[in-house]
């Protein structure tokens, strides 16, 4: 650990919160006004939609869950024929039946898990009518949902949440599409290639002919960073020079990845009408992602002693990372690419060391919410400070509430059906790959990573992360089925019981806060949450985390391999 590289780190969170304040504000305005904007009337008459109607949180959660199956379908078919479709200039024939249904889901649930080689697979159509497109929706989605959540507490007595249909439009509109144009030109100004050209020929040094992959990289990248979504229009992701050719381009591409979800809370606390809501819980997930970073860091910089037994002599462990980028930057990009739901990487995950490589997955274990996907990880961090003031009522005997709305025995129990959806999957679908023969012949290492392999696949397709550890051979039936029902039930069985306590807590009357009232604002709610995090991460995942990295943590330092 270097005292530049800990400036870098600084630096980078400085400027995400800096930017992510006034960005909160405006989004805050964006779906509190009543009026139409430009635009938005003509797409609305095309689309039958009367924005002026608004819908309770079951119609709500109806509409997205419809709108998401016509994309699923839509993603699937595209894959399935793209042979006969245009731009397919490298003439990539139609995917698998397992491989479609598994990459549809994927960017449907804004969780991009690739199984294929995006170069080698995947015609310009399909990556940009499909993909693309998809990159934009999925997010929107998911803002649109955090706007409904947040407005449970900014009402009273109400029975509905907004407009699906509205919400979605406007954060497609006037958010991600003139962020995704002004980052997509950055991107193309630093290098990113931005063409409909299909290939190019080159000429090596020793005179061998190599066949180079382009496409419109910028365009996809832009918005695979904004929104959360992680997956490359190249194999090797951000680790690729096209898609992340310097420093500067590793620093945007950070920027990209935190800047709308650290912005969702400072949205979340103007339209509460309580800034110190929302400064709570942007604290919170900055605190717990930094944490993460720091960790990492500290872990790959300590090195590995069976590469110093080979007789490599390095204080760190440099293995898997681009030197474009260097330690600090590398290990940030981890830290930041799995706290939130995003998925892309610039460095390899399996081989940070298993201390380094059990942080990353823990951050994904812990539900996506440092600060998490565009709007899941808002609305995943509120049923935690759910639970944290429920557990806090209970310590003083006394009927919690949070901004003013009742918690009770209902919103409980849908908190806590909402938060079991991972660790069932999760760690129910490891288990059963653990001993399935067809499973274990996809992997690559034996032993606690070979374990490693399988969790970090579940905990990233159960979060809609989308990153893997490299070594799985994932583009088989079983993982492409199993990956994407997990993908599946990770964002939508996660989020209806998350509508069903908006449209509960919407219902209540507002109590007005007393002196006996739990403060959610300040240092000790912090801490308080913190903890609930942590203790309910630990506890689900600590028996398999010691049986996967931990394990082979102890056997690195006894200088044994498995």
């Amino acid at each position: 650990m270097t005292l530049a590289g800990w400036l870098q780190i600084i630096l980078v969170f400085a400027i995400v919160i800096a930017a992510a304040l006034p960005l909160g504000l405006y989004m805050a305005r964006l779906f509190g006004r009543a009026e139409l904007l430009p635009a938005e009337g003509g797409l609305y008459r095309l689309a039958g939609v009367d924005p002026k109607r608004e819908q309770s949180w079951a119609s709500y959660a109806l509409a997205m869950l419809l709108f998401n199956f016509i994309g699923f379908v839509v993603l699937y078919l595209l894959q399935r024929l793209q042979f006969y479709l245009p731009l397919d200039p490298q003439g990539f024939s139609g995917t698998s039946e397992h491989l479609a249904f598994n990459t549809a889901v994927s960017f449907v649930s804004n969780t991009n898990w690739q199984s294929y080689g995006g170069e080698t697979t995947m015609s310009h159509f399909t990556q940009m009518a499909g993909f693309t497109v998809q990159n934009f929706l999925s997010a929107a989605t998911g803002i649109a949902l955090a706007v409904a959540v947040t407005r449970a507490f900014a009402r009273t007595e109400a029975k509905t949440l907004g407009n699906f249909w509205v919400d979605m439009t406007r954060a497609t509109l006037y958010v991600l599409l003139p962020l995704a144009i002004i980052v997509a030109l950055g991107f193309a100004a630093l290098g990113v290639p931005q063409t409909l050209q299909g290939s190019v020929e080159a000429t090596t040094l020793e005179g061998a002919k190599q066949v180079i992959a382009l496409g419109p990289v910028a365009s996809q990248e832009a918005i695979k960073q904004l929104g959360t979504n992680g997956g490359g229009f190249f194999n090797a992701n951000s680790a690729h020079p096209f898609e992340n050719p310097n420093q500067w381009a590793n620093y945007l591409s950070i920027f990209a990845m935190l800047v709308v979800s650290a912005a969702m809370p400072i949205m979340f606390g103007r339209m509460v009408g309580d800034m110190r809501q929302g400064r709570a819980l942007l604290i919170v997930m900055m605190v717990m992602l930094a944490a993460g970073a720091a960790a990492i860091y500290w872990s790959e910089a300590s090195g590995n002693p069976l590469l110093s037994q080979l007789g490599i002599d390095s204080p760190a462990n440099y293995e898997g990372k681009e030197v474009r980028f260097g330690l600090a930057m590398s290990v940030l990009f981890a830290a930041v690419t799995t706290g939130l739901s995003c998925g892309a990487v610039n460095a390899m995950h399996a081989s940070l060391t298993p201390l380094g490589g059990l942080v990353p997955m823990f951050l994904m274990q812990l539900g996506e919410i440092l600060p998490g996907g565009v709007g899941s990880g808002l609305y995943g961090m509120i049923v935690m400070a759910l639970l944290g003031v429920f557990i806090a009522g209970l310590m003083v005997g006394r009927t919690p509430d949070y901004l003013g709305k009742k918690i009770e025995a209902k919103e409980m129990k849908l908190a806590v059906l909402a938060i079991l959806v991972l660790p069932l999957v999760i760690l129910g679908f490891t288990a059963i790959s653990a001993m399935l023969p067809v499973a274990l012949s996809s992997l690559a290492n034996s032993g606690p990573h070979g374990l490693s392999e399988i969790l970090y696949a579940f905990s990233s397709a159960t979060g809609n992360n989308g990153s893997a550890f490299a070594g799985l051979n994932a583009n088989t039936p079983w993982f492409n089925t199993t990956l994407g029902i997990a993908m599946a039930m990770g964002r939508f069985a996660y989020v209806i019981p998350v509508m069903a306590i908006a449209g509960a807590l919407a219902a209540k009357k507002k109590i007005p806060q007393t002196q006996g009232s739990f403060p959610t604002h300040g240092p000790l709610f912090v801490g308080l949450l913190i903890g609930v995090i942590l203790i309910l991460g630990g506890l689900q995942y600590f028996p398999a985390l010691a049986l996967g990295p931990i394990v082979e943590h102890f056997a690195m330092l006894a200088g044994k391999t498995f």
